[in-house]
């Protein structure tokens, strides 16, 4: 059993050695990871890794992980959260993400197509103490456009590209947040909704990520 002792130096050292060389500088974001014990969102039987810089597997699905702490954290930060936004996630996994976001915005709906992974995400936030989560079962590949618009959008995990059908679900001056791209190469891309009919992106990172299930792979052309 770790004492909280232990957990306090481990939740210690990944901020200062995985998160903050990672360019997560938001001192907000640092605060949350100090605050928000990821140990209580970490599956049981993998409770000893809950700081270590790696991603760890949750849930019954094939590759179905909780992302590294430092690329959580540098999603987050990257989605500049404001106290009156209301947040889409797609892929709450065992609700982590979620946890931060709620505690930098109003409200945040999350998407998981895995039922005993919504459970136990459910029961995750609530030991923590947080109220304005709410965990779906559902397929999120298609967001929640009756549920929007949304002025944040976070998809946890990897897509071949974004759907347009997402992109309709944020208001103007809204973003959306994921990695996307191929193996081995793919990248942090940021969209910004700036009128009805144009949105900006950045790609200010490169990462790797599991895929989230449901997004359509797109065709390979054989020659």
């Amino acid at each position: 059993m770790h004492t909280n002792v232990d957990l306090d130096k481990a939740r210690f050292n990944m901020i200062e050695q995985q998160v903050r060389p990672w360019e997560v500088l938001d001192a907000h974001v640092l605060e949350l990871l100090d605050t928000v014990h990821r140990d209580l969102f970490v599956p049981p039987t993998h409770q000893a890794l809950a700081y270590m810089d790696m991603e760890i597997p949750v849930g019954t699905g094939q590759g179905q992980v909780m992302l590294s702490p430092r690329m959580q954290a540098r999603m987050v930060q990257d989605l500049g959260l404001l106290a009156t936004d209301k947040v889409l996630e797609v892929g709450t996994g065992t609700g982590f993400t979620a946890a931060l976001m709620a505690k930098q915005s109003e409200q945040v709906l999350s998407l998981e197509t895995d039922a005993q992974l919504a459970d136990q995400a459910r029961t995750n936030l609530a030991r923590a103490g947080i109220h304005n989560v709410l965990v779906r079962q559902a397929d999120g590949s298609h967001g929640a456009a009756s549920d929007g618009p949304f002025d944040a959008i976070m998809l946890s995990g990897s897509v071949p590209e974004v759907p347009q059908s997402l992109l309709d679900q944020l208001k103007v001056g809204g973003r959306l947040i994921a990695i996307v791209g191929q193996e081995p190469i793919m990248r942090a891309t940021l969209i910004t909704r700036v009128s009805d009919h144009s949105w900006s992106t950045t790609q200010p990172w490169d990462a790797n990520a599991p895929r989230l299930t449901g997004f359509v792979e797109p065709t390979r052309f054989e020659f």
